[in-house]
This record gives C-alpha cells, structure tokens and sequence, in this order.
C-alpha cells in the first residue's frame, strides 16, 4: 500500500474544478494536447524554417514535461501504487524520445530530419495513449491516493523553473523524488 507522507490524502479532483489550479493530470494532458497540435502543425508546413521552428518548440516542451513527470510524477505514482512494471515502461519511453530529441536537435537540417520528428511523434502517441487509456498510468493515479492538486502545483512550479531557465532541463532530473 500507499505510504502516508503527512499530507491529505486523495484524488483530488475537486481542485481542477475550483477553477485556481490544475491538478497534475489535467496539467500533463494539458501539455499532451498541445505537443499534439504541433506534431500537427509540423506534419502540414512546407517551409523547412517554420519546420525547424515547430520541432524545436515541440524537442523543448517534451523534455520541460519529461523532467517533470521524472522528478515529481512518477516517484510518486510508483509510491502510491506500486506498480513498478507501468513506471518502468514510461520511464524506457522517456529514455527512447530524449534520445531521439537530442538526435534532432543536433542534426536539424540532414535528409532524415522530417523522418525524425514523424518517428517522434509516434513515440509519443504511443507513450500518451499508453499513459491516458482506461486501465493506464492516469487511470492508476486517479484511483490511488495520490494528491493530484498538490502534485499539480509542484508540476506547474518546476515546469515554470524550466522554462525560466533552460539549463536546468536534465541536471536535477531526481529533485523531488524524496519529496
């Protein structure tokens, strides 16, 4: 079972409706939507800068929102629930999209970088139905006792650190895992 760490217990819900803050489901899906519309965006352009422009802003948003899910979600969705088979799997995802965003960002003007973005984005289709689907890793979440609003809130804090500062990304990736 779950371990008490002193704080309410819960799935919280009620906090993503108040209207204040997100809880740390809806933020990830939040940016799962938006990492969407630009693999969409990406998949229309035909000028090779908007191209480039587009697949920068997706390679820095995934790996803000991976780092995130590493530090904050995952330690405590592991904590909470105990599957260690689930959180290993989005973990290896992890591992193979940072591999192939920094494949990507070294080489953003080859004859394979369209090929690489696509093969991005259905790494991360995969790893988004995986993690959003009945029985996945958010479902898990919703049904322990997680605090979605106070994991939301450190969400959102280290998220806005990271895009503060960019060189953060990758240096503190264990940060939160004692919280």
């Amino acid at each position: 079972m779950a371990k008490s760490n002193g704080k309410p217990q819960g799935n919280s819900r009620r906090a993503s409706k108040s209207g204040s803050a997100k809880d740390a489901i809806a933020l990830l899906k939040a940016d799962h939507r938006q990492v969407e519309e630009w693999f969409s965006e990406f998949e229309k352009a035909k000028d090779s800068k908007r191209k480039a422009s587009l697949a920068q802003q997706i390679c820095n948003a995934l790996k803000v929102h991976a780092q995130i899910e590493e530090e904050i979600f995952y330690p405590a969705f592991l904590e909470a629930t105990e599957d260690e088979d689930m959180h290993h799997e989005a973990e290896v995802e992890h591992t193979g999209a940072k591999r192939l965003i920094a494949d990507i960002e070294s080489k953003p003007s080859d004859e394979y970088f369209d090929a690489r973005v696509t093969v991005l984005s259905e790494m991360i289709k995969h790893h988004v139905k995986e993690e959003e689907q009945a029985d996945g890793m958010f479902a898990k979440a919703r049904k322990s006792d997680m605090d979605l609003a106070e994991i939301g809130e450190q969400l959102q804090a280290r998220k806005r650190e990271l895009e503060a500062d960019r060189s953060l990304i990758g240096k503190t990736k264990r940060l939160f895992a004692a919280a």
